[in-house]
């Protein structure tokens, strides 16, 4: 059967101080009201059925996402006490919905993407687990059509043809899984054009047993700290043994973790099928600027009232409808406003705020973070 895993874990450091570890960004009310669990969630009806699609985040957040996108079943709901990052965290997911179903194919989506237009995600998407289907020992991914220079995107180095030269509806074959670029790498990718490179979207699907074949292969110490997890799961003793094993699990993520071996490794294919749509990974202040309402100076606004003159691609977000933010003579800055922190960053240094944060942490303690 199809099923799928929708991973919504992480704090969202990038987009502190809105995402703090009590209401991360993927519980946040970010789009016309909804947040981008409940988007994530809703926008795989009629591709999964509703019991067939899994949630895996900290266990902290299942109180909160149980009760969104109109009830998530406890069972469906893979809780992790502590953070191990997405090898981890897709390795258990993977080895819980195997318990339900050993031929299980399994779709992998993160919550904190917007995607456009819906009808054509499920096409691709359901080609793909075609694909996974028809060719069982594939690792597939689903690569993002650049559209500019990003270097907050990893990247998909492409080969040739699929499965003895196939590139039926353009899947094709990974070569290499490329960290994110500095900007003069990410220009000679761009300029390389899309049938070389793509963004990793971080979107997959694979057999439950293919992945965790891997796993075993690769990380045999995390493959057997999962086994003795999932030995336990329908057991009275589920709680004990995942609190014990799963804190003490290798922090690292899927990509470095299986996909890059996966990509040399003989006995398994690595495959991306392109995504030609619009997507938005929400994972900084510039990101979540592209979703927001914008003047003609291409000043962007969420929440709050704000007044600028003389401004030019700025982003202004607050928490607090009355509270007022003026500018004059801003360009290309970030200003968000909440009720005990305000920022004001320079665009172009949006990705030092994971590093602000944690010495916000670090000299303050968890009151602002």
């Amino acid at each position: 059967m199809r099923f799928a895993c929708i991973l919504a874990g992480g704090s969202g450091t990038r987009l502190w101080p809105l995402s703090r570890g009590r209401e991360p960004k993927q519980l946040i009310p970010f789009v016309k009201g909804r947040s981008l669990f409940e988007i994530s969630f809703g926008r795989l009806e009629g591709l999964v059925d509703r019991d067939r699609r899994y949630v895996c985040a900290g266990e902290s957040y299942r109180e909160r996402i149980q009760g969104t996108a109109g009830g998530i079943d406890a069972e469906q709901y893979i809780g992790e006490p502590v953070g191990r990052d997405t090898l981890a965290a897709l390795a258990l997911s993977s080895a819980v919905i195997s318990l339900r179903d050993p031929q299980a194919t399994i779709g992998v989506f993160t919550a904190d993407q917007v995607i456009e237009p819906v009808d054509r995600f499920l096409s691709i998407v359901g080609a793909g687990f075609d694909i996974v289907e028809a060719h069982p020992d594939t690792l597939l991914t689903f690569g993002i059509i650049p559209t500019r220079a990003a270097t907050g995107y990893g990247y998909l180095e492409l080969g040739g043809g699929f499965a003895g030269g196939d590139v039926t509806g353009g899947v094709r074959a990974v070569t290499r899984f490329r960290e994110k670029p500095d900007a003069e790498t990410a220009a000679c990718y761009l300029s390389a054009g899309s049938d070389r490179y793509l963004w990793n979207s971080g979107m997959f699907l694979w057999k439950a047993s293919t992945f965790l074949a891997c796993v075993e292969r690769y990380h045999p110490d995390l493959a057997a700290g999962i086994a003795r997890i999932s030995a336990a799961w329908k057991t009275r003793n589920r709680s004990r043994v995942l609190a014990a094993v799963y804190p003490s699990l290798k922090r690292i993520s899927v990509d470095f973790g299986v996909m890059e071996s996966a990509s040399v490794d003989p006995s398994v294919k690595v495959a991306a099928l392109p995504m030609p749509l619009e997507w938005k990974d929400i994972g900084s202040w510039p990101s979540f600027a592209e979703i927001c309402g914008h003047d003609e100076a291409g000043n962007a606004f969420a929440g709050g009232r704000q007044i600028l003159v003389d401004c030019r691609g700025t982003l202004v977000a607050s928490t607090d409808p009355e509270h007022l933010v003026a500018g004059i003579g801003c360009e290309d800055l970030i200003v968000v406003h909440t009720a005990d922190v305000t920022l004001v960053c320079r665009r172009d240094r949006a990705e030092g705020i994971k590093t602000l944060q944690q010495r916000v942490a670090h000299e303050l303690g968890d009151r602002y973070v």
